[in-house]
Formats: structure tokens, C-alpha cells, sequence
């Protein structure tokens, strides 16, 4: 027998205007439940939530949560005001039986110290700080909208481990396909007002929403050739028998009233992006580029060749200068020392990640064209404004529409659109995916796969990452970065441990030194070095260059841009042993630090 709801929502409807935002919407859930709920942007989904969480009320359907649970909802855009740091919001959202210290914690462990002013806060700032007010609760139920949105590749890992520990329900909306794959375990689709089940993950959605889409449209084919059908009859049937059956007649007409009400599916964004006359065969070449800020190392001798074509992804914690490197390598930003060397015939179209650096006065109209004329030019031929926003899924009647009345994927597609419209032969994207639904990312991918030109690409999306890039450039600490072959899944395995451990190897700087710490372990003053140890002093250095060289070799052949392509196989294997030799090199020169320390100490006594 199944477990009683936690929240059940029947026969919600909701109407803003002229056509229903939801037009009959259900959505159950149970104890521990995961649910992943999926749509279009301008779907309703958000607005489903917040009616869940008591925040709208529905024109009709009921809304039912289980006397006693503890529901939380993780808005897009949280009220901070009346608090002055960040702790303080979340301490208000504690039951009044809870420790205050799990509000610390949370804070701390999101990187985050309590004491920011919540009206100072960037964006993943203050994603993080709600998240740790819906979480330090505990609620039975947690109703989460796209909560890894401004979050960083760390913290998106840390929350999907905490998420995966907790007996919370959850319900997730979000454009992060591993993040719903890896939590959820039951899909509700919302579509045109209403809803349909999956009793299945995430990561059975598509195939089973494609099958009911080419369903739907077999039906309406159906349909329309029965109202065909029966259109002839009406034209050519005998006079007498038309008037004997007016049952018939009835149905023709409910034929084509079902016909006419039918919403289609919306259609998939048609983007393109500009291009330009092609770049010289390098595009950007970079030696022992470094940058400071104070004491603050952001890059320190980093070189890097990017040829016509590459894709190349930054990936990396909040703050640890994604953005400045990405400024350097384009020539936006001077390097303190080094060089970079642009080609020849370099034309840059850039996104950022900035939705709010947009004039919320401007309209939609003006924003594409600059505010003249009624054209955008898009590949060097004019093209009506109202058309070109038909491609990027805006309706005519959003032409005069201001940009501060658009949702975040509305204002996302604006800013793709504006990008992409340039001419351009390097495209630089910061964050692309914010706030887009799936079908629109899926058409970006496409976009960005045929793109003649070279991608230099900054994401959080590990799914987008995967799918796209030829390598990726990692923060490994104190201002350096590494390139990996390959994309992030490819990374992980070649680095031999994601970014999250190596942040948290990095973070406690201020604990006791190591020497105290390791102080059990160290040898007394009577000790000697053995001969085991002395053994491995001796060979040690020659084990270490060895590897080194094995690592530079086996990087040079993952260096081959062809590689991947070519023989797929080949690459899997050299990514395993350069991540096998690389362990074993890490290994090797701990050891052999060790014992260096170890004999320095005895030699003092």
C-alpha cells in the first residue's frame, strides 16, 4: 500500500490574461520522495510551487499538506529584508527545538561566514545563503527551484551529497540534467496547464516525452483526416440523409471544436550564431601569463595554445578568477607578466553572466536592435527584429515588452540573442545555461557544436560541459591552472579527484600546523632512518622522474585534438593511465617529502 501524501495539489488552475497558466495541474508527494518537475520556461512551473508552499492561491483545485509537515521552498529571488547578516535570515527559519550552531554550520560548510550583509550579496552568495535556511530546518518537505543556479561546480556537488543523505521529499525544478538524474526518482512533466507522471528519474524523461509528443501529433493527424472525412460527407452526401443525421452533423462540429482548442507543443528555439570571416589557424596563445590582486595569486604561469575550432572549458570554485583568466586570454585584461598573442582576423561575440547589467526601461525591440530601426543583422543580411525574436521564442506582442518585466529565462534568451546576432569567429560564454530550459539548451548545443569558429566557454553545467568541449582548464590552487583533454567527466578521471576535495585540501588554513598534527607519527630522538627507509631516499627521485616523464608522454598523446574522434577506445585507456600515473607520482613525491623531513629532523637532533 502506498504511503499518504506529504502534499497533494488537484485540479490546480490559474490564470494570468487570456490563456490558463494551468489548466488542471496535479502533484503528489510521499515520505522520502524525489521528484523532478520538468517543462518550459513560462510553463508555470515556479508558479505550481508557489502555490504548493502557500505563497499563491489557485483560481480553483484543492491544496493539501499533511497536518504537522514542515514545508520549505527555495525561491529564485529571497526577501532578505529586516536582516542584518546572513545568519541571522537563516536562524529565522530554525524550528524553535533546533541548535542554533546548525545555521553556522550550514553557512560554513556553503563557504559562507554569517557575518555578510544580506543586501551586499552576489548572486551565488545569496543562493547559498537560501539554501541554508531551507535546509537548516530539516523539513519533510523541500520544494527547490533551480537551486544550482550561480553556484559553482563545488557547491553544487557538496549539495547533491547533502541532498542524497537527507529522508527529506524533495521537489526539484532545475536545467542541471545530472544534478535531477543523480536525485530524482519520479518525473512530473507540466505541459500546456497540465500535468503528466513518470514513475521513473529524470534521466528517463526525454525518451518517454518525445514518444508522447509523436503520440499527440498521430492523434491530431488522425483527427484531422476524420474531420476531412467527414467535411466530404457534409459536401457531397444526399440532401435528405445530410438532414435525417443530424447526430453526425453534432459530431462534425465537436470535431472541429476540439481541433480548434487544441494547444500544440511550443516549438524549439531556432538559434544561430553569427558568423565571420575565419580566424587565423591560432587563435590565442598564452605564456607564463600571471595576475595578481594584492597578495592574492589568480594566475601564475600559465601557458596555453588554442587552435581554430577548439572548444575549451573553464570550470572551477566561485572567486578563483575564471573570469579574469578568460579577460586575459581575449587581450580585455593585461596579464602583470607574460604575453598573449591573438590571431590573426579575430572577431569576439561574448555573453556574461550578468542578467541584472541589463536596462530594466529598454524594451525587448530596442535591446536587439540597439534602438535603431525595426532590423537586426544577423550573418550580414537584415532580418525583421519581431522575426529574429520568434527564434529565440519571444511572441510579437513582447516586442515592446520592458526587460524588467522578463523572467530569467526570458532574459537569458535575450542576452544569447544579442550575443549570437555578432558577427563573430571566437565565442566567449560566461555561465550560458542560467536560467534555460532544457529544450533551449538542447538547441544551444546544437548551436555551439556547429559553430565554425572556437568556443571558449564557462560553465557550471557538467552535462553541457560533457557534451561540448575538447578541454577544460582547472584552478588546482595558489594561482594555478592545468588543461585537461577532453571534457569534465574526462577531467575527473585524468585529475584522479574532483574539485570539491581539492577545495576542501585548500580550506583549512588556519588550523595547526602539520608538524603538529603529524606529531604522533614523528620518529623520537632516538630514532634512526632504517634501511628500508634510507632505500627509498636513494630511489625515490628516479621512481619520481620517471612517472614525470610517463605523465608528459602520455599528456602529449592526449594532447592530439584527433585523438577523441579518431579512436575512442585509445583515448578511455591513456586517460586511465595518466590519471593512474599521476596518483602514483602525487604518491611518490609525499613519500619521499616525508622521509626528506624525516631526516632533516634526525640530523638536527
Amino acid at each position: 500500500m502506498a504511503p499518504p501524501p506529504l502534499l497533494q495539489l488537484t485540479g490546480i488552475k490559474l490564470t494570468f490574461g487570456g490563456t490558463p497558466l494551468l489548466a488542471g495541474a496535479d502533484l503528489s508527494v510521499s515520505t522520502g520522495e524525489r521528484v523532478s518537475l520538468v517543462g518550459r520556461n513560462g510553463s508555470g512551473k515556479s508558479t505550481l510551487l508557489k502555490i504548493a508552499a502557500g505563497q499563491v492561491e489557485p483560481d480553483a483545485g484543492t491544496v493539501f499538506v499533511q497536518p504537522g509537515a514542515l514545508v520549505r521552498y527555495l525561491t529564485q529571488e529571497p526577501d532578505f529584508g529586516g536582516h542584518a547578516t546572513a545568519l541571522s535570515y537563516v536562524e529565522a527559519g530554525l524550528k524553535p527545538t533546533d541548535d542554533h550552531y546548525i545555521a553556522r554550520q550550514l553557512l560554513e560548510e556553503l563557504g559562507m561566514t554569517g557575518e555578510e550583509d544580506p543586501s551586499h550579496l552576489s548572486g551565488g552568495e545569496a543562493r547559498r545563503v537560501s539554501l541554508a535556511y531551507a535546509l537548516a530546518a530539516d523539513p519533510d518537505i523541500l520544494l527547490l527551484d533551480e537551486p544550482t543556479n550561480h553556484l559553482d561546480l563545488t557547491t553544487i556537488e557538496w549539495l547533491e551529497k547533502d541532498l542524497a543523505a537527507r529522508r527529506t521529499a524533495l521537489v526539484i525544478i532545475s536545467h542541471d540534467r545530472r544534478f535531477l538524474s543523480n536525485l530524482t526518482r519520479t518525473t512530473v512533466w507540466l505541459d500546456r496547464g497540465t500535468t503528466r507522471r513518470l514513475d521513473k528519474g529524470f534521466a528517463f524523461f526525454e525518451e518517454w516525452r518525445d514518444q508522447v509528443l509523436a503520440e499527440e501529433e498521430r492523434d491530431q493527424h488522425k483527427l484531422d483526416r476524420k474531420i476531412a472525412a467527414e467535411e466530404h460527407w457534409m459536401r457531397y452526401g444526399v440532401t435528405a440523409r445530410r438532414k435525417r443525421n443530424m447526430r453526425r452533423v453534432g459530431e462534425l462540429a465537436a470535431l472541429r471544436e476540439q481541433r480548434r482548442s487544441y494547444r500544440g507543443a511550443a516549438g524549439a528555439a531556432a538559434i544561430t550564431a553569427g558568423s565571420a570571416q575565419q580566424s587565423g589557424a591560432l587563435v590565442i596563445e598564452a605564456k607564463d601569463i600571471s595576475k595578481s590582486y594584492g597578495e592574492r595569486a589568480i594566475v601564475k604561469d600559465f601557458s596555453l595554445r588554442v587552435a581554430r575550432g577548439d572548444r575549451i572549458g573553464i570550470v572551477g570554485p566561485n572567486g578563483t578568477g575564471k573570469t579574469t583568466l578568460i579577460n586575459m586570454l581575449i587581450g580585455a585584461d593585461a596579464p602583470d607578466s607574460g604575453t598573449v598573442k591573438l590571431g590573426a582576423n579575430l572577431a569576439i561575440a561574448t555573453l556574461n553572466q550578468h542578467r541584472d547589467s541589463l536596462n530594466p526601461e529598454t524594451t525587448v525591440a530596442d535591446a536587439l536592435t540597439g534602438g535603431a530601426g525595426e532590423t537586426v543583422m544577423v550573418n550580414g543580411q537584415a532580418k525583421h527584429v519581431v522575426s529574429y525574436m520568434k527564434d529565440f521564442l519571444f511572441s510579437p506582442e513582447q516586442a515592446r515588452t520592458p526587460l524588467g518585466k522578463l523572467s530569467g529565462g526570458e532574459r537569458g534568451r535575450l542576452m544569447l540573442a544579442q550575443a549570437l546576432a555578432k558577427p563573430s569567429n571566437l565565442l566567449v560564454l560566461d555561465e550560458p545555461t542560467n536560467d534555460l530550459d532544457m529544450e533551449t539548451l538542447d538547441v544551444l548545443e546544437e548551436t555551439i557544436s556547429d559553430y565554425p569558429g572556437t568556443v571558449l566557454l564557462i560553465s557550471h553545467d557538467r552535462d553541457f560541459l560533457d557534451r561540448l568541449v575538447s578541454g577544460v582548464i582547472v584552478p588546482e590552487g595558489d594561482g594555478r591552472w592545468t588543461e585537461y583533454a577532453g571534457g569534465y567527466s574526462d577531467m575527473l578521471k585524468q585529475r584522479g579527484e574532483d574539485l570539491a576535495r581539492s577545495a576542501a585540501k585548500e580550506a583549512p588554513k588556519a588550523e595547526a600546523p602539520k608538524a603538529d598534527k603529524a606529531a604522533p607519527d614523528k620518529p623520537t630522538a632516538k630514532q634512526k632512518l632504517s634501511f628500508k627507509h634510507k632505500h627509498a631516499l636513494e630511489t625515490l627521485p628516479k621512481t619520481i622522474e620517471v612517472l614525470q616523464a610517463k605523465a608528459r608522454e602520455l599528456q602529449d598523446k592526449l594532447n592530439d585534438p584527433q585523438l577523441y574522434v579518431r579512436d575512442r577506445n585509445a583515448f578511455d585507456k591513456i586517460t586511465k593511465d595518466l590519471g593512474e600515473t599521476q596518483r602514483k607520482l602525487a604518491a611518490a613525491e609525499d613519500q619521499w617529502l616525508e622521509l626528506e623531513m624525516m631526516r632533516e629532523e634526525l640530523a638536527g637532533e
